[in-house]
C-alpha cells in the first residue's frame, strides 16, 4: 500500500481497540461514540481486506491478523511521536537565523540583539546580508527584515520609525546629494555608494548631505558624528520584519519580533 493511501485515521482507532479489547473504552479514548470506532474498525477491515476483531462469550478478541500487525503500528507511532517532538523541538531552540540588509545589520540590528542576548544568555544568533528578497526555503531563515511599502507576500510588522531624515557633516561640507539606490534625492550627486549605511558614513566624511531612514542615522545622530538638516518626514517605505506564517507563529520569532518592533 501506498504511504500516501494509508488508513492512519482507522491504525490509531485500532490500536486504541487493541489495547482496551473495548469499542465503548476505546471511544472513550478517542472522544468519539462507540459506533464510530466500530465504522472505523469496519472500514478498516474492507481496505486491509482482514478480519481484525471477533466477538466471543468473553468479548471482544483479537484475529492472529491482527496480532500480527499490531507491534509494528505501535512501533510506528511511537516513530510518529518522536517525529512530532523533533519538529517541535525548533519551537524551543534558541538559535535565530535574520536576514537583514548590511547597513541595517550594521547600524540598528546589531545593538539590538547584543541588548537582547544580554537578557538571554541562551541565545544564539545567525545573521545573513539580503538587501533584496529572500528564499526562506532554500536559507532556513525564521525572519526577514526588508525595506518596501509593506511586508509582501510574508506575514509582517512594521519597525517603528519616523521616516527619512537629510544629515551631513556638523561642521558642513558638499552641498551635493549623496546618491544611493532608493533615495528620493540623486540630482547633482557628488558621490554614489551601495546603500544608505555608506550614505551616512559620506555624509560624516563631508562629501555631501544624505537623506536616509531616520532609524539608520538614529545613533550617528546620537553621538554628534552627523547633524540633521530639518526634521525627519514621513515616508511610504520603511523597514519590515517579515516571515512565512509557520515561521511567524513560532514562540521564539514572535518575541524577537515583540523586542524589535517597537
Amino acid at each position: 500500500m501506498k504511504r500516501t493511501h494509508l488508513p492512519l485515521n482507522g491504525l490509531r482507532v485500532l490500536d486504541a481497540a487493541a489495547r482496551h479489547l473495548s469499542f465503548t473504552r476505546a471511544a472513550d479514548e478517542l472522544a468519539v461514540t462507540p459506533a464510530a470506532v466500530g465504522q472505523q474498525i469496519r472500514a478498516l477491515e474492507d481496505t486491509l481486506g482482514v478480519v481484525l476483531f471477533r466477538r466471543t462469550t468473553r468479548g471482544l478478541e483479537l484475529t492472529p491478523e491482527a496480532e500480527a500487525g499490531l507491534a509494528p503500528l505501535r512501533d510506528g507511532f511511537l516513530q510518529f511521536e518522536e517525529a512530532v517532538r523533533a519538529m517541535q523541538a525548533g519551537q524551543s531552540s534558541k538559535s535565530l537565523t535574520i536576514a537583514a540588509p548590511r547597513d541595517l545589520t550594521e547600524k540598528w540590528l546589531m545593538p539590538r540583539l547584543a541588548d537582547i542576548a544580554a537578557a538571554d544568555a541562551d541565545l544564539r544568533f545567525v545573521l545573513i546580508a539580503a538587501d533584496g528578497e529572500v528564499d526562506f526555503t532554500q536559507a532556513n531563515l525564521d525572519l526577514a527584515i526588508r525595506w518596501g511599502e509593506g511586508p509582501g507576500e510574508h506575514e509582517g510588522e512594521a519597525i517603528e520609525s519616523e521616516g527619512m531624515v537629510t544629515v551631513a557633516a556638523p561642521g558642513g561640507g558638499h552641498e551635493a546629494a549623496i546618491a544611493w539606490p532608493g533615495a528620493p534625492d540623486e540630482a547633482g550627486a557628488l558621490v554614489r555608494v551601495d546603500d544608505a549605511g555608506l550614505a551616512i558614513d559620506a555624509a560624516a566624511a563631508g562629501l555631501g548631505r544624505a537623506t536616509v531612514p531616520e532609524i539608520l542615522a538614529a545613533a550617528d545622530l546620537a553621538s554628534g558624528r552627523v547633524v540633521a538638516l530639518g526634521a525627519p518626514r514621513a515616508s511610504r517605505l520603511g523597514y519590515w520584519l517579515v516571515a512565512p506564517l509557520p515561521q511567524w507563529r513560532q514562540k521564539k520569532v514572535r518575541l524577537l519580533v515583540e523586542a524589535l518592533g517597537g
